[in-house]
């Protein structure tokens, strides 16, 4: 049997660089190749935001709700951190797995958060608002157990080695559940950063419906944020467990940052800005926030192919963003999302982007490009195929998913064993027995080239992070009917094919 580990190992290096460009957007804030239409139908973005909130429902670990929608799943992991001493239940498997990693469920948090906060009425305008703070709420309240005291966040259960010897759905997981900790002696700065990062955007969005959670999230978030800056350290040197999956590729700094702007944009307490200055240089960021912002618009223009030289982001004949192999959809999705907060940032400025080959790109422009990337994921490209699984007529059937890839436990109650689950269910040539709705999948290759296989865990593995970054930008674009002026008009198919 073949453990999907490697899949794992680009992620944690992408989420720093991520978080330092949402850095750089994040902080101006607080301060001041054509695509083959395979579809001659306007995709439904509405209906891609439904499902993509619905995903997160078949990634529950815990006790789920009596208003579970996804039917095939079932309560598990019932007994995390028994041997420990501490309440673990609940919270998100990140991806095809039974672990739960607390770096990618942070992040996958905060990314969701960060999105209801610029697009939350939008979401309210689609019926799905109330979806977004579950999702969210799910995440939060397992943070909130994970944080026993100051200086002690647990941080990970379940082993990633053992788990992907066995190929099992939640309900029947056999594998370890040790539970992993950080603290003072063994302390993780990316990890305690991310989590403060994901409870302080999360404060913000409960500050209108439960004011009284919005606090508890925020004195989390801020203990939390101390925990990390006074007790500095790579948390895969202290949970070794992690290191084969999430390891800390760039370091802490840019995590600290991070959290520290989401604490001063939950608080506008200066020091959480002075500190994201004053460490901006030795953090490898900047001094001034002129260098931020310019920083922040080299990326964004490398992504619209309109950087002088080589310095652009290679897009495929399809013109997909395209990065690596491994599940590369999660840089496509995360950088739609930046370039649409962006475009509105811009918008609302009255403020062009300005390009070193391409002078001054409109938010027209931008949220053009934005649109192509997300027409491409929900089926307008060369294969005709939907990334989001669930949406439209084609998309992925075999996705590397333990519960979706086997009968589900209201359906076969039976206990189905490691190797049982690898002999019947794993190697079965059919499609999945339950569908994974709203999760986007690694997607295709640099020629837009796609095996739907269930082997094939780098391109048809989906990760919560994937779909949350996307859950804004569905929102935004599906308010597009709705304003006056159509902002495509100045992005044409001939502005595409030129870049």
């Amino acid at each position: 049997m073949k453990k999907d580990v490697n899949h794992y190992c680009n992620h944690h290096q992408h989420r720093s660089i991520l978080s330092f460009i949402l850095i750089q957007i994040t902080i101006i804030a607080a301060v001041a190749a054509p695509f083959s239409d395979q579809s001659s139908s306007v995709p439904d973005y509405g209906d891609a935001l439904s499902k993509s909130l619905l995903y997160f429902e078949s990634q529950r670990s815990g006790r789920l709700p009596h208003g579970q929608r996804v039917n095939w799943r079932h309560h598990s992991a019932l007994l995390d951190g028994l041997e420990q001493g501490v309440d673990l239940v609940g919270g998100y498997y990140d991806a095809g797995d039974n672990v739960k990693f607390g770096l990618p469920m942070a992040f996958t948090i905060t990314m969701l958060s960060w999105g209801v906060i610029e697009y939350g009425d939008d979401m309210a305008a689609a019926g799905e608002y109330h979806h977004a703070l579950e999702a969210i709420k799910w995440g939060t309240d397992y943070f909130v157990k994970a944080h026993t005291s100051p200086n002690v966040l647990w941080v990970q259960v379940g082993d990633g080695d053992t788990d992907h010897y066995c190929w099992q759905r939640p309900e029947d997981m056999a594998t370890s559940r040790r539970a992993y900790k950080v603290d003072e002696k063994n302390p993780g700065s990316e990890v305690a950063g991310e989590t403060a990062a994901a409870m302080a955007a999360a404060s913000i969005v409960f500050r209108r419906t439960n004011p009284h959670y919005a606090h508890l999230l925020l004195q989390h978030a801020q203990q939390l944020f101390e925990f990390g800056d006074k007790y500095r350290g790579r948390y895969h040197e202290s949970v070794k467990a992690a290191k084969g999956f999430y390891p800390s590729t760039s370091g802490y700094n840019d995590e600290l940052l991070w959290a520290a702007l989401w604490l001063y944009k939950a608080t506008t307490n200066q020091t959480y800005l002075n500190y994201a200055l004053q460490n901006a240089h030795h953090f490898g960021g900047a001094t001034i926030l002129e260098t931020y912002r310019s920083k922040a618009e080299y990326y964004l223009c490398a992504n619209l192919n309109k950087n002088v030289g080589n310095d652009n982001v290679q897009l495929t004949p399809g013109g997909l963003i395209y990065i690596r192999q491994w599940n590369n959809l999660q840089y496509a999705s995360s950088a739609a999302f930046l370039l649409t907060v962006y475009s509105d940032h811009l918008r609302s400025t009255n403020r062009r982007l300005s390009c070193s080959a391409g002078g001054h790109v409109d938010p027209s422009e931008i949220l053009g490009f934005v649109r192509s990337q997300v027409d491409y994921v929900l089926g307008k490209n060369p294969a005709g195929t939907s990334y989001l699984v669930g949406y439209g007529k084609r998309y992925p059937q075999r996705v590397h998913h333990r519960g979706a890839s086997t009968a589900s436990y209201k359906s076969h109650e039976g206990f189905i064993g490691c190797v049982q689950g690898y002999d019947i269910w794993y190697r079965k040539r059919d499609p999945n027995p339950n569908v994974l709705v709203g999760a986007v999948v690694g997607g295709p290759d640099e020629k837009d080239r796609f095996r739907d296989v269930r082997e094939n865990h780098m391109q048809t593995e989906a990760c919560t992070y994937n779909t949350a970054a996307l859950v804004g930008v569905f929102a935004r674009l599906n308010r597009l009917e709705e304003e006056e002026d159509d902002p495509f008009d100045e992005y044409s198919s001939s502005t595409i094919a030129s870049m």
